[in-house]
């Protein structure tokens, strides 16, 4: 596989226009990446401008903080399906999880892999606020609710994907699971490090500059 299909190019930030949206599906359309990250709002802006490309479009759901109610996240992953979506991600409950309330955090899951029958179902846990115990639990309940992805972080958080956390999740899923390494991964070493530890994707707003170290490495050669 080629690197470039291990990028989901991201823009959440709040403050995104519909120029800065335009600007990320430019971006992945010339670099040929996987997909794009948008916040749900911005699903049919993206879907728009990427209609005659095989970029895919994710959209976040309960995003950052994960703490909407499970019917709000659910109608909010059905409109984003609506409006073109290809994939989800979508936060857990943290404080759910936090005050061990397993069957509402699976049930959390659970619903919005239901509202989007076949869709790609990412489950962000956010790793810099659970313990390694709260982890392998989380790994377990996504197992359960049958999403499809586990992807480590939001990036609005006081940190991202760790190598130790990708490679703890991808000894647990034992490949029932797909892995999404996301948070502060800014150049292309630290890509291939966390493909190397066992993500499946790699979710970043630095894609660009990933792409254009590799080109430049190529030129050198």
């Amino acid at each position: 596989m080629q690197l470039q299909a291990y990028f989901n190019h991201s823009q959440l930030k709040p403050i995104a226009t519909k120029k800065d949206i335009v600007q990320l599906c430019k971006e992945a359309k010339q670099y040929k990446l996987y997909s794009v990250c948008v916040n749900s709002c911005n699903v049919l802006s993206a879907k728009s401008y990427l209609n005659k490309s095989d970029v895919k479009v994710c959209s976040t759901v309960g995003f950052p903080f994960g703490s909407s109610s499970t019917r709000a996240k659910v109608m909010e992953a059905k409109k984003a399906i609506e409006d073109g979506a290809d994939e989800i991600e979508m936060v857990i409950n943290l404080g759910m999880l936090k005050s061990r309330n397993y069957v509402g955090v699976y049930k959390d899951i659970r619903d919005v892999k239901l509202a989007i029958d076949k869709k790609p179902l990412k489950v962000i846990i956010e790793i810099s606020e659970l313990s390694k115990n709260e982890i392998l639990r989380i790994c377990q309940i996504c197992i359960d609710a049958r999403a499809d992805f586990i992807k480590t972080s939001t990036g609005f958080s006081k940190s991202g994907a760790t190598l130790t956390a990708v490679k703890m999740i991808k000894k647990t899923v034992k490949g029932q699971l797909k892995i999404e390494a996301s948070g502060n991964i800014g150049s292309i070493d630290t890509v291939l490090k966390h493909i190397g530890s066992g993500a499946d994707r790699v979710g970043t707003s630095h894609s660009v500059n990933s792409m254009e170290e590799i080109i430049h490495e190529q030129i050198e050669a």
